[in-house]
Order: structure tokens, then C-alpha cells, then sequence
């Protein structure tokens, strides 16, 4: 008699299974479900990630010494996480790994924000990734065009900056890069 499987195989067995318009993440031991980021959000990340690329984890123009992803599927513990960005650093991670999820938890990850999303985001996501050791934490929201800056200290979360509009930032951990806020806001 095979035993049954898990709660977590089970959610994770419907996780699979969600259509491609979809993002599934599973967090504290439910299935979240959230519609694919509208055009905003999907700019902010992919401008973000385009900015951060080249400098850390190409080198070009910057230190290097990063790995960084667009919506890697993280297995955490029991959770299951999609952040819109995800970096780690290579001392951590000489070679990219050939899997489809990573267990190993990221040094830094950026959540984009929407209505949908910022709830879990700064709530049920953001204890995840201190639990597991992630480093620094920002969260970008295109509607009020911030970026908040979160460096792991003691367990939980220290805001290192709350930066508005058009303002040109260097934050940790990629302090090396004056970041042009106002590029990742839609025009």
C-alpha cells in the first residue's frame, strides 16, 4: 500500500498543473495563485533586471560576482516561492546548477508589487526569505514608483531606505550601481 503523499507534494502536484497565465507559489502551507503581472510590474522587473545584469553578474562595467535570474522557483523549506528577481553570489553559487527549482535560497531577491501580490509579497513572503537567510530584500512598486531597501539583521528585517520617483539610488546590495529610478517607471 503506497503511502499517501504529503500536503506539500499535493499542493505542489496542483502547482504543476496551474495553466501558463498564472503564477503559483506555496507559502505556509497553502497554494497561492496570482495572474501573470500586468505591464508595469513586468517593465519595472525586467528594466531592473536589465540594469543590475551587465554590472554584477556579466561584469561589464561593474564589479560582477553574481548570479541573477528573472522568477527562479525557489524551494524553501516546505514553501515554493516566484520572486521577480533573485540573485546570488558566486562564491555561494560557482555554477549555475541544472534544475528547475533552487534549493538553495538566494542572497538577494526583489519583489515588483501589484494589487494583487503586495499582501503575500511583504507579509507571508518577506518572513520566508529571512527564515531562510536571504541577505537583502527589496520591494519595487510601480504604481507608487518606490524601492525599499531591506538588509537581514538579528532575524528579521532592517529598512536601510524608502527611495520615491526619479531619485538615483545605490543600494545595498549593489551599491556599486547608481540606479536610476525614474528608468523602471512606465512612460
Amino acid at each position: 500500500m503506497k503511502d499517501e503523499p504529503s500536503r506539500r507534494e499535493a499542493l505542489y502536484a496542483e502547482l504543476e498543473k496551474l495553466p501558463s497565465n498564472v503564477v503559483g507559489e506555496i507559502v505556509g502551507g497553502e497554494l497561492y495563485v496570482s495572474p501573470r503581472p500586468a505591464f508595469p510590474h513586468a517593465r519595472a522587473a525586467s528594466l531592473l533586471g536589465s540594469e543590475l545584469t551587465g554590472p554584477f553578474d556579466r561584469g561589464r562595467g561593474g564589479p560582477g560576482g553574481w548570479v541573477l535570474l528573472d522568477e527562479p522557483e525557489l524551494h524553501l523549506g516546505q514553501d515554493v516561492l516566484v520572486p521577480d528577481l533573485a540573485g546570488w553570489r558566486r562564491e555561494r553559487m560557482p555554477e549555475m546548477p541544472h534544475v528547475a527549482a533552487s534549493t538553495l535560497a538566494p542572497d538577494w531577491v526583489c519583489e515588483v508589487l501589484s494589487p494583487s501580490t503586495a499582501a503575500l509579497d511583504r507579509a507571508r513572503k518577506m518572513t520566508v526569505y529571512a527564515r531562510e537567510g536571504v541577505g537583502h530584500l527589496w520591494l519595487v512598486d510601480p504604481v507608487l514608483q518606490t524601492l525599499e531597501v531591506y538588509r537581514r539583521e538579528h532575524g528579521g528585517w532592517f529598512v536601510l531606505g524608502t527611495h520615491v520617483g526619479e531619485a538615483r539610488v545605490r543600494a545595498e546590495p549593489f551599491e556599486a550601481l547608481a540606479l536610476e529610478l525614474g528608468a523602471l517607471w512606465t512612460r
